[in-house]
């Protein structure tokens, strides 16, 4: 890494990703059923179809934050339509602990198209609510415990439509060496990719950090202005601070989040993608 913060020649992992070889997999296996007319192929051609629906519908705000990386976007919440939520809610997995709603991924999916519907007319309309996620701990090896919130089933599922919105304008912006939270990589990617830095160039040293309590301590408004760098609709905005104030529920009482949001859910996800903007962008 040079020290006006571009990195050198990229460092390709050595190994494929385990989705390559998922969807290479995925791929072979509609191919060895296409004479199977059966409801499981019906629903993977709908999900597919969702999916292409979706990502084209962002085609164009990829563009267009690729070309101007200050370009500021006042109309995405209409990207989060009925499709676009459908498929969050088909790739929330099922079996995940429920929230402080109670609702289950099965018992949503059985009027999923009504429930769909009459979500994504909340949401712009302004009459969605975000609920307070469930708190729960889970111990750490070094014997200290650590907060982990369950958010509700509909905050899941629009929280992950908000999540690929905002994707499709900070994956212009992240640079190649990040691999935190984004799509189609992960730790191991970043290890294999340190790996072939230190074999293949002359390293001198190696710098670990991190951010001490970085989830538990983040600004609401400071994040909010960061993403209005390039976020200037209002109304995404405004869902984002429903859920920074929507509180934790621990026990069945509710407490307030005046700072920090709750590990686990979808929303951390979109404050790491802001937090990769803010120190690599």
């Amino acid at each position: 890494m040079n020290a006006n913060g571009k990195s050198d020649e990229p460092v390709v992992p050595a190994t494929s990703t385990n989705n390559d070889a998922a969807e290479a997999s995925a791929e072979s296996a509609v191919e060895r059923g296409s004479t199977e007319k059966n409801a499981l192929q019906d629903a993977l051609y709908r999900t597919q179809a969702r999916k292409q629906h979706r990502s084209g519908g962002l085609h164009g705000v990829r563009e267009a934050a690729r070309k101007d990386s200050r370009l500021q976007f006042t109309n995405l919440l209409r990207h989060v339509n009925e499709d676009c939520l459908t498929e969050a809610f088909f790739n929330l997995k099922k079996t995940a602990a429920v929230g402080v709603d109670g609702v289950t991924w099965a018992e949503y999916e059985r009027n999923v198209e009504a429930n769909i519907a009459d979500l994504h007319d909340r949401i712009h309309r302004g009459a969605y609510r975000a609920k307070p996620c469930r708190r729960t701990w889970i111990p750490k090896p070094d014997g200290r415990q650590r907060p982990l919130g369950i958010a509700s089933l509909e905050d899941k599922i629009v929280q992950q439509a908000v999540l690929w919105v905002i994707q499709s304008i900070y994956e212009q912006d992240f640079v190649g060496f990040s691999y935190g939270f984004r799509p189609n990589r992960s730790c191991h990617q970043a290890l294999d990719a340190l790996t072939v830095a230190i074999c293949d160039r002359q390293v001198n040293w190696i710098l670990d950090a991190d951010i001490q309590g970085f989830f538990d301590t983040i600004d609401h408004e400071w994040l909010v202005k960061f993403l209005e760098h390039r976020i200037g609709d209002r109304r995404l905005l405004r869902l984002i601070r429903k859920w920074l104030r929507a509180g934790v529920s621990e026990d069945g009482e509710w407490s307030k989040t005046a700072v920090g949001t709750p590990q686990g859910a979808v929303k951390s996800r979109l404050q790491q993608s802001c937090k990769q903007a803010i120190d690599f962008g």
